[in-house]
């Protein structure tokens, strides 16, 4: 007994059909795209993030504010991320790609200091320094010595040279 969903197979062959008696009904989707450039900007893209490479090309931090606008230290000139909140600030917002070394001690006016120093995961160049150990953002600041980021990849940053020549 052959219904309307049975095929007739053809004599000699081995072939098995079979046809599902239900029939999965039509998907149809519709999608509109609509973007302005007369339109306002809106909280979210205004707090874009900023990507820095090392000079090798490697990435290296993705944070939510400019290097160029975070305040220097006046000890080295590096550029001071706030790693943790405290009673006066917010920490900022970021992620870095860096490998930790051993620490170094340095004399400073008025003591010495312990750094754990982070070097890119690709050639080893020294980014930036912690006071305290591993793992990032377990000190109240992260240190990012100048002239080590650059936000073009293949791009060496303005002050990749600076002091070169002081003595």
């Amino acid at each position: 007994m052959k219904g309307p969903l049975t095929p007739t197979i053809p004599s000699g062959t081995t072939h098995l059909f079979r046809i599902t008696e239900q029939l999965m009904p039509k998907v149809v989707s519709r999608s509109a795209v609509s973007s302005s450039t007369d339109a306002q900007p809106t909280a979210s893209s205004a707090a874009s993030l900023r990507v820095y490479y090392c000079i090798c090309g490697e990435f290296i931090l993705v944070i939510d504010k400019s290097l160029a606008t975070l305040p220097r230290r006046k000890t080295d000139n590096a550029i001071i991320i706030r790693s943790q909140d405290s009673n006066t600030a917010k920490a900022r917002v970021f992620k870095l790609n860096a490998v930790a070394e051993e620490p170094i001690i340095l004399q400073r006016a008025g003591g010495h200091e312990r750094q754990y120093r982070l070097h890119c995961p690709r050639c080893s160049l020294k980014i930036g320094y912690q006071t305290a150990p591993p793992p990032v953002k377990n000190a109240p600041f992260l240190y990012v010595l100048p002239g080590a980021l650059t936000q073009m990849q293949g791009q060496l940053p303005t002050d990749a040279f600076d002091g070169e020549n002081d003595t």
